[in-house]
C-alpha cells in the first residue's frame, strides 16, 4: 500500500486519529439491551466509534434482515449517553434519509449496493448537501474500476470525508476464509486513489472468529488506516452472522496483539539491502514474461496442430492433469494452492485465447 498522510482521519470530528481507526459493535442491533450492553463494554476498551446493523440485506428471504429503524433510537441513546460516534449500513435512499434523521455520524454503503451504479448514484443525490462522512465497501465481484467508480460517485456529491472497507470477494471456488480477500485489489485502489483512507473488515473476509487476528495483521502490515470488527457479548447467541462475531474482551485482546509496521523507513542500510532484493524481484519477473512469451508460442503451436486435425480447443482431461501436477509441485515447493490455481488458470485461459485467435483465423 502506498505511504498516506499521517492522519487520513483529521477532520472526521474524531478525538483519536492515530493509526488503527477501530470501529467496532454487532453485526445486528437487535434489542436495546444489546446495544447497550456492547456499547458499554466497548467504551471501556476507549472504542470511539459502535457500529451496528439496523437493515440487513440477506442473501435470502425469511432471515432475520434487521430490526429496521427503530434502532436508530438505541443508536442515538449510545450518543447521548456514552459520547460514542454511531455508524450504520444504507442500502438505499430511505436508509439514507432515515440515517439522517436520527443523526448518525458515519454510514457505510454494502458490497451489493457498491456493485450496483444506478443505486449508487441515488444514493450520492441523497448525500448531496450532507457532509458526513461514509465508507464504501467493496463490489461482491473484484472489479476495482467498479469499486472506484462508487466512490467517485459519492465524491461527486461533494461527500469529501469519504473511505473503503476492504471485505473481500465472493467466489464459487473453496476457500479458507467466508469471501476471498484478493488484496492485490485493495493495493490497487490505494495506489490509484492514495488520499483514501481504507480500512479492512476481517469480519466478512474471515467468516470464523478464529481467523480474525491473522487478517487484521495482515491488514496492518500492508499499511491499512483501520479495522471494522463485528463484536458481540455473547455471539453464539447472534441474531446474524454469529460465527464471526468476537466478545468485546477477545477484541480487546486481538487489538493488543497487533503489531504496527513502520509506514517509512530512512535508515540507508535497511534501504540498501531493500534495493538489492527489489533489483532481484526485478530480475525474476523478467525471466518469468520470458518463460511466458516462450510457453504461449508453444500454445499458438498446438492451436495450429489441432486446427489442422479439426481438434476441439479445450481438453478437459489435459487440464485437470496439469492442475493435478501443478498443485503438487506447488506444494514440495511451498507455494500455496490459491497462488498455484489462479496463475495456472490464468496461464491456460491465454492459452484458450490464442488458440480461439488461431482456430478462427480465415486462410
Amino acid at each position: 500500500m502506498n505511504a498516506r498522510k499521517e492522519h487520513p482521519f483529521q477532520g472526521w470530528g474524531l478525538k483519536n486519529t492515530d493509526r488503527p481507526l477501530v470501529i467496532a459493535g454487532p453485526c445486528s442491533a437487535e434489542t436495546e439491551g444489546q446495544v447497550m450492553e456492547t456499547a458499554r463494554a466497548l467504551k471501556e476498551q476507549n472504542i470511539e466509534i459502535f457500529r451496528a446493523g439496523i437493515w440487513k440485506p440477506r442473501t435470502r428471504p425469511n432471515s432475520f434482515e434487521g430490526i429496521g429503524s427503530k434502532g436508530l433510537i438505541w443508536l442515538k441513546r449510545v450518543q447521548s449517553e456514552l459520547g460514542m460516534k454511531v455508524s450504520t449500513e444504507v442500502a438505499n435512499v430511505k436508509h439514507v434519509y432515515e440515517a439522517l434523521k436520527f443523526g448518525v455520524d458515519i454510514i457505510w454503503i454494502g458490497a451489493r449496493t457498491s456493485a450496483n451504479p444506478f443505486a449508487m448514484q441515488e444514493i450520492a443525490d441523497a448525500l448531496k448537501g450532507v457532509d458526513i462522512p461514509v465508507f464504501v465497501k467493496n463490489p461482491v465481484n473484484p472489479d476495482v474500476d467498479l469499486w472506484i467508480g462508487a466512490i467517485e460517485r459519492i465524491i461527486g456529491a461533494g461527500v469529501s470525508k469519504i473511505g473503503a472497507i476492504h471485505r473481500g470477494f465472493s467466489s464459487f471456488e473453496r476457500h479458507s476464509y467466508r469471501n476471498i480477500p484478493q488484496w492485490q485489489i485493495p493495493i490497487e485502489l490505494s495506489r490509484r486513489m492514495p488520499d483514501i483512507p481504507i480500512i479492512c473488515d476481517p469480519s466478512h473476509i474471515g467468516g470464523r472468529r478464529e481467523v480474525l487476528q491473522e487478517i487484521s495483521q495482515k491488514a496492518m502490515d500492508l499499511n491499512y488506516d483501520g479495522l471494522i470488527i463485528e463484536t458481540h457479548p455473547r455471539p453464539d447467541e447472534a441474531w446474524s452472522d454469529a460465527r464471526q462475531q468476537l466478545t468485546p474482551k477477545s477484541l480487546n485482546q486481538l487489538l493488543n496483539s497487533l503489531s504496527l509496521r513502520k509506514v517509512n523507513a530512512q535508515d540507508p542500510n535497511f534501504l540498501l539491502v531493500l534495493d538489492e532484493l527489489r533489483t532481484k524481484i526485478d530480475q525474476f519477473d523478467e525471466a518469468i514474461l520470458e518463460i511466458l512469451e516462450k510457453r504461449m508460442e508453444v500454445a499458438e503451436q498446438i492451436g495450429v496442430y489441432k486446427k489442422e486435425n479439426n481438434i476441439s480447443i479445450l481438453q478437459p482431461s489435459r487440464w485437470q492433469e496439469i492442475i493435478n501436477k501443478t498443485l503438487q509441485k506447488g506444494k514440495n515447493r511451498s507455494l500455496s494452492n490459491e497462488l498455484i490455481g489462479q496463475v495456472f488458470k490464468a496461464i491456460h485461459q491465454e492459452s484458450i485465447n490464442k488458440q480461439t485467435r488461431i482456430m478462427n483465423e480465415k486462410v
